[in-house]
């Protein structure tokens, strides 16, 4: 059922250059650098970083020649660790290159069309927002990315790569009214003022990103609470790929499978799947057919057909459950083969999805963000045919 009542929901988000999060990037180049020349290459990377290492590993079949050592360092380039004075940087940190081909039994089950694993996905989508996603991410997402601008852009030459943010929002019976509180915590430079810091990211960041609308005298925010942050990145906590997952999809929001998406070629339903719940659920959503809609889908190695979908309109429904089902089922491919030619994954797109969110963003290459199925849904749910709604529509 939908929530009712009045009740607060928090989310948040981390910079590229939280550790993290440049494992996810550097397992996701890997994956790009693969797919660039071989689009059938199975990869499953993993990466650690920490103070001046970048530990590389997991299982890679493939025809093409990668230079794991180079795309390593040009990934931790591109994320802005440039100087040792930062604590981490791409000339000097080791680079340790652990990765194997993959088991002979998966890949038997797979290139018959099955799935790579066994696994739960979910998808999402309400009508909170534009991008058809839960306010809270999008608002946290936003301010790392602002964060980001400003320090590449150099409007504040003392801000530095990692950092983090969360978004509290008011909801009156399911609604987003108010924003309560936004947390921000920027790594900087040993020189600036905690007040310079906080007054530069209120009035550069917060007030750039969040609508003043949804500010009030009584929104709260807490900017560097701890007053310095100086050592961050590798250098001050170890990253792993995928231990930033909820960041990665609905802020909390809804359900969780479990499955990291990073450094998976499409053949893992773990992303590929979660892929299409998504396309699945935006469309719906922006069919009309539900304001709020989460849908399940479970795989099991070596099968291609799903064993099993949800669909949870969450209380907010205009057409049956199961009749949702039965136009999913007429409208969408769910082999992994069927999803992989449809959303078409066999390309070296999957660096841009690691920082900031995989869903949600109107990037050309996100194909799952379309909402082109809408029209069709609503005339087989003999619903009225919507004005565009949400990104990529076209």
């Amino acid at each position: 059922m939908a929530k009712n009542g009045r009740y607060f929901f928090t989310s948040e988000s981390v910079t590229e250059g939280h550790p993290d999060k440049i494992s996810d990037q550097i397992s996701d180049a890997i994956l790009d650098e693969v797919m660039r020349e071989d689009p059938m290459g199975r990869v499953a990377c993993e990466t650690l970083v920490t103070t001046g290492l970048a530990f590389i590993a997991g299982e890679i079949t493939t025809s093409t020649y990668v230079d794991f050592t180079r795309v390593v360092r040009e990934t931790i380039k591109d994320i802005g660790y440039t100087r040792a004075k930062f604590g981490f940087d791409y000339e000097t940190c080791a680079v340790i290159n652990a990765v194997q081909e993959q088991s002979p039994d998966i890949a038997q089950g797979v290139d018959i069309g099955g799935a790579g694993d066994q696994g739960l996905m979910f998808g999402y989508a309400c009508r909170e927002t534009p991008e058809l996603m839960p306010l809270p991410i999008m608002l946290a997402h936003k301010l790392c990315m602002r964060l980001a601008q400003v320090r590449k852009e150099r409007l504040l030459e003392y801000i530095r790569p990692d950092g983090k943010s969360q978004v509290t929002i008011e909801y009156h019976n399911g609604e987003p009214v108010r924003v309560d509180t936004v947390v921000i915590a920027i790594q900087h430079s040993s020189t600036v003022e905690t007040a310079e810091l906080r007054e530069d990211v209120t009035d550069m960041v917060i007030n750039y990103v969040i609508p003043p609308e949804l500010r009030d005298e009584r929104t709260r925010y807490y900017i560097n609470q701890t007053g310095r942050f100086v050592v961050g990145g590798p250098h001050g906590d170890t990253g792993v790929t995928g231990r930033k997952i909820i960041v990665d999809t609905y802020g909390g929001v809804g359900s969780h499978g479990g499955g990291a998406f990073s450094g998976k070629d499409p053949t893992k339903v773990d992303r590929s799947a979660s892929y299409m719940a998504r396309y699945v659920a935006k469309n719906l959503v922006a069919a009309g057919v539900a304001d709020k809609l989460e849908l399940q889908l479970a795989y099991a190695i070596g099968h291609p057909d799903p064993v099993s979908i949800m669909v949870d309109t969450l209380g907010t429904g205009r057409v049956d459950e199961d009749k949702i089902k039965e136009i999913i089922r007429g409208n969408f491919p769910m082999t992994p083969k069927g999803i992989i030619d449809y959303l078409q994954l066999r390309r070296p797109i999957f660096r841009k999805t690691a920082a900031y969110g995989h869903f949600g963003r109107n990037e050309p290459e996100f194909t799952w963000e379309r909402t082109d199925k809408a029209d069709v849904i609503a005339r087989d749910a003999g619903l009225p045919v919507p004005a565009a709604v949400g990104a990529g529509k076209e």
